[in-house]
């Protein structure tokens, strides 16, 4: 075998020709720093439709991220075809850091997390009174996932033609949320999004809700210029309704200065599987003040729980304790599988 000193006569030095061609590969990557930043408006397989610089480009993700992926709301970088013309793709090359990440699981017992939207302010819950039946355990699991991501809530109420919001709204009076009820009647010619604009201004708000509710109805009002997709009907013997929106959207609000809704699909369970069960507390602050008496480090489903007495002393609503604690023991029982 044959050794080389030092100090080697770079002439002595076999090296192999390249058959291909082509050049060899190297670690080092492009800093891409003349990329175009845009904004991811929604994904489907792999492909990713961004807008950028007032133009619609189609894009796909660039090897070196790996697996990191981009979801429906990211700033991102790009380079290639930005023309946005028939048949051309762009490369994403970069994708900024998250202001906040809306997650969701498919049920308590599923590790993966499905980002629903990224850098979103507002999670708008769209809740129907009657066809379907509210469910009001969702709606404080969606309150769970908003306030873990750092989202303001903001509560809608439709069909209010049905049924009276009274139940409802008083069951969350003592959490400071601010909601809006609207009729089928202002859905349709579009009152109700005039009242609902005056919550998204200069905010990106996702839109969450399961099947029926109105949401589409809803976000087609708020960007009638798009109007992609039309209402599902609601099935009388389940009472749920049929998905029409089969991935996440952002559209501009009209009239507008930098507002934008993120419509997403209907859901019908919202799994906090992600989120530390000792956060839930977090989304009943109604309850929290009664937490100060508890023993420590207090699951607040045990029996010296000091909610309970809070509760029973008429500082909250029973409903509320139940709906914390009946989320708790969903959680209890996914950790001990």
């Amino acid at each position: 075998m044959r050794r080389y000193g030092k100090h080697t006569d770079e002439d002595d030095i076999r090296s192999r020709p390249n058959r291909k061609g082509n050049r060899p590969r190297t670690h080092i990557r492009p800093k891409h720093e003349d990329a175009a930043e845009g904004m991811v408006l929604t994904v489907d397989r792999g492909r990713l439709t961004c807008l950028v610089e007032g133009r619609i480009v189609l894009a796909m993700k660039a090897r070196e991220l790996g697996r990191k992926a981009a979801v429906v709301g990211d700033t991102v970088a790009l380079v290639g075809d930005l023309s946005g013309k028939k048949d051309t793709l762009a490369r994403i090359v970069r994708i900024a850091d998250r202001t906040s990440v809306l997650r969701r699981t498919a049920d308590d017992d599923d590790p993966y997390e499905r980002v629903v939207v990224a850098n979103a302010d507002q999670l708008a819950i769209v809740t129907a009174l009657a066809d379907p039946e509210p469910r009001p355990r969702l709606i404080d699991r969606c309150l769970v996932a908003a306030y873990d991501a750092g989202l303001d809530p903001l509560l809608v109420l439709t069909k209010s033609d049905l049924a009276s919001p009274d139940k409802l709204l008083e069951l969350y009076g003592d959490i400071d949320i601010p909601y809006v009820v609207t009729s089928r009647e202002e859905l349709e010619t579009g009152g109700a999004a005039d009242r609902i604009r005056e919550h998204l201004d200069r905010k990106v708000t996702a839109f969450v809700g399961h099947s029926g509710v109105g949401k589409t109805t809803l976000v087609n009002a708020l960007v009638p210029e798009d109007r992609r997709r039309t209402t599902g009907h609601v099935n009388a013997v389940t009472g749920r309704g049929r998905h029409t929106t089969t991935s996440a959207l952002a559209l501009p609000l009209a009239d507008s200065d930098g507002g934008w809704v993120v419509d997403t699909p209907g859901v019908r369970s919202f799994g906090l599987a992600h989120i530390d069960p000792s956060r839930v507390i977090n989304a009943f602050p109604d309850l929290v003040p009664g937490t100060e008496g508890c023993p420590r480090a207090c699951s607040h489903d045990e029996q010296d729980c000091a909610l309970d007495q809070w509760v029973a002393d008429g500082h909250a609503d029973p409903a509320r304790l139940y709906s914390l604690r009946r989320l708790l023991s969903t959680r209890e029982r996914r950790e001990g599988d």
